[in-house]
């Protein structure tokens, strides 16, 4: 049985009754509260991939290893995060295209290809974190091996995929609910691992003003990025965890993702509907990635205060597990493995649709969701195959994912700059320097740890 992304995915609706409710919103027939319950859903499956296993793996070392040092890194993946995420709402919403298939259209066959090449391998990076994270919580919880955890994986989101197959809401609404239960877990941990909450602030605050130091200083000269004796960034392996926050934070395939999620999804008649999508797309996408953002706060605070004092050499999510027992009672290591399961397989299901997305976008092809699944899931079979540490082989991903990351950074910013592309919804001088400035912060990130790395400083 082939099972195809649903057609909202290529500019369809998201099913008659989603869609005629959504028709009356915009004519003013449904009240506010409805309104906006019709309008959500990109952001929050978009949201799932600031919650993957990629973020569980490095943040715990970041917690563990660095305390509540590295929480400005996070805060500002996450501030990033929503700037393009909401550009990429907005490219779909007022091109009823995507981004794959606008850059496609508009750069040079030879740039669109090596775009689609590192977006594959974005992909591809993806998935070693999402699909071997879920197996990971899987073989934890039933006792079973890493690759019968993974087999597990692989059938549930098949499974769900297929489940999405006949209507978008579906997927939606089902996506909705593992986020949920992954901020719930949050929240429980928050209450059950001893935080110090003023410490916590006080380093964040700190850390957010030496930042801007070191910005500024790397700005004027890459060799001169000296991290250690500054308080942002500790040494070459914190600023190593760092890149990997940033691509286990912002992750290419949602960019491309949420402009797919968006395009044609409510029936706009006029310049004035899609204004009013805009303004409830941007609601969301605050909405939906603050809770991502605060998620993997959380997610660090967890690991600093469980970890960092008396045992900051945790830094594979098992050990992490197998600690979090003793030190803190079968709640705290039950909650952890639920939130770990909950965010690989709905992680799982959206970077499928997302590699997808690229693919169908850049080539104007489709191919069976199978097909993806097994494309996607070789790179970690592989990996495990290799006897690789598996939250080294997620913390490498996530790596990865950042040093790719500028590729859709830059096309949107490309793009929604362009007036024949967006007309008057075109980017305000504001908004420009903002997504620069942000895909700067990103271009620096990587730059300096390639400089580490080749001349080992």
């Amino acid at each position: 049985m082939t099972v195809e992304i649903p057609a909202q995915l290529e500019g369809g609706d998201v099913g008659s009754p989603t869609a005629q409710a959504l028709r009356d919103a915009l004519k003013g027939r449904q009240r506010r509260i409805v309104t906006g319950w019709l309008f959500t859903g990109p952001a929050v499956v978009a949201s799932v991939a600031y919650m993957d296993p990629g973020n569980f793996a490095t943040n715990i070392q970041a917690g563990a290893k660095f305390g509540y040092s590295l929480l400005w890194v996070v805060l500002a993946a996450n501030l990033i995060a929503m700037l393009f995420q909401g550009l990429s709402a907005k490219l779909g919403i007022v091109t009823d295209k995507n981004l794959a298939e606008l850059s496609r259209d508009h750069f040079p066959k030879l740039i669109a290809f090596a775009m689609w090449v590192a977006s594959e391998i974005a992909a591809m990076a993806t998935d070693v974190a999402e699909f071997l994270g879920g197996a990971i919580g899987l073989s934890l919880l039933l006792g079973i091996s890493l690759f019968s955890g993974m087999v597990i994986t692989a059938v549930i989101t098949y499974g769900l995929l297929m489940f999405g197959g006949s209507g978008f809401r579906k997927i939606e609404l089902m996506i909705g609910v593992f986020v949920a239960v992954i901020g719930a877990c949050y929240l429980l941990e928050l209450f059950i691992v001893p935080i110090d909450w003023k410490e916590a602030g006080k380093i964040l605050a700190t850390q957010i003003a030496a930042s801007i130091v070191d910005v500024i200083k790397a700005s004027v000269c890459v060799a001169c990025f000296e991290s250690p004796g500054t308080p942002s960034i500790a040494d070459k392996e914190a600023l190593f965890i760092a890149v990997g926050i940033v691509g286990a934070t912002v992750m290419p395939h949602a960019v491309y993702l949420h402009s797919a999620l968006t395009q044609s999804r409510a029936p706009v008649q006029s310049e004035d509907d899609r204004r009013m999508v805009l303004k409830y797309s941007n609601r969301e996408v605050f909405v939906a990635l603050g809770v991502a953002g605060l998620v993997n706060m959380a997610m660090v605070m967890m690991a600093a205060g469980a970890f960092n004092t008396g045992h900051p050499e945790v830094a594979e999510i098992e050990t992490a597990y197998h600690t979090l027992t003793p030190l803190l009672g079968g709640a705290a290591a039950m909650v952890f493995l639920v939130s770990l399961i909950a965010s690989g397989i709905s992680s799982s299901v959206v970077g499928t649709m997302g590699g997808q997305i690229i693919m169908q976008g850049f080539f104007r092809r489709r191919i069976p969701i199978w097909v993806r699944r097994l494309v996607t899931m070789f790179p970690t079979f592989v990996v495990v195959g290799l006897g690789m540490g598996t939250t080294k082989a997620l913390v490498m991903s996530q790596v990865i994912l950042s040093l790719t990351l500028p590729v859709p950074m830059v096309a949107l910013i490309v793009l929604t700059g362009k007036k024949e592309v967006m007309g008057i919804f075109v980017n305000n001088l504001l908004t420009r320097i903002a997504a620069i400035t942000g895909a700067g912060i990103v271009f620096l990130l990587n730059a300096v740890l390639l400089y580490k790395t080749i001349f080992g400083t």
